[in-house]
């Protein structure tokens, strides 16, 4: 496939046969969700790579908060989209960083960047965000199949993990639009007839977002390729543990 072409660095890198560990938010257990000591926490814990959530600001700049607004989060009930990157800091008392500080607090580890609005206007700042950070060959996509469909469109070579939500089947025809890499799954939706036919027709397999030892177990045993947890530490030991039997 043309994406893995572009990106021969895989879940198996330096580790053959190994599950990624994929942090989701950082590591939000112990430190708050999409933050820079988040990821940084996450990285400690062992994970191999950071999933985190990308929104627009209102002067255009790609950001970094899973919510649209800030309430949950910062205590103020404001919209991403109603301010500024200086207005974001400043209710955040600093924060929620911008895509580009994540990326720089990053390195060298993976990052998944979840696009989770159909807004194809985030999608085209974060591929440019990516693009000019030199980010390219350690990010892939994930989120709502509506933006997925815009990284596609903006960068060709992008390697995508297309999200699937639904009982159902993934649909061809969004497939084919989107050419992902990955086909990343909720996990209740996994079992090993599902991984058989992702392993068929040659796609590297996701799981999310999973936190009991009893479900990274079952994962670890159909083979699945990452898994994505709000526990990454956790999950570094049951993907060790794994591995060393």
């Amino acid at each position: 496939m043309s994406d893995a072409t572009r990106h021969p660095v895989g879940p198996s890198a330096g580790a053959p046969g190994r599950t990624l560990v994929v942090a989701h938010r950082g590591d939000p257990y112990r430190v708050r969700e999409n933050t820079l000591a988040s990821f940084r926490s996450a990285i400690d814990e062992g994970a191999d790579a950071i999933e985190l959530d990308v929104r627009l600001s209102r002067d255009g700049v790609p950001v970094v908060l899973h919510d649209p607004g800030l309430k949950r989060l910062w205590g103020v009930n404001r919209a991403v989209a109603d301010l500024t990157v200086a207005e974001l800091r400043e209710a955040s008392a600093g924060g929620v960083p911008t895509l580009v500080e994540a990326l720089g607090a990053t390195f060298p580890t993976r990052v998944l960047v979840d696009l989770p609005d159909p807004d194809g206007a985030t999608a085209r700042a974060a591929v440019a965000a990516v693009a000019g950070d030199g980010s390219a060959d350690r990010v892939y996509w994930c989120g709502d199949p509506a933006a997925l469909l815009a990284v596609r469109a903006e960068d060709p070579t992008a390697e995508i993990a297309l999200t699937w939500k639904r009982s159902a089947p993934v649909r061809a025809g969004l497939v084919a639009e989107v050419r992902p890499r990955w086909l990343n799954y909720r996990f209740g939706l996994l079992d090993r007839a599902t991984v058989e036919r992702a392993r068929e027709a040659g796609y590297l397999l996701g799981a999310w977002t999973v936190d009991s030892g009893r479900t990274m177990r079952r994962l670890l045993a159909l083979g699945v390729d990452a898994i994505t947890s709000n526990r990454p530490g956790t999950l570094r030991r049951a993907v060790d543990r794994a591995a060393a039997r």
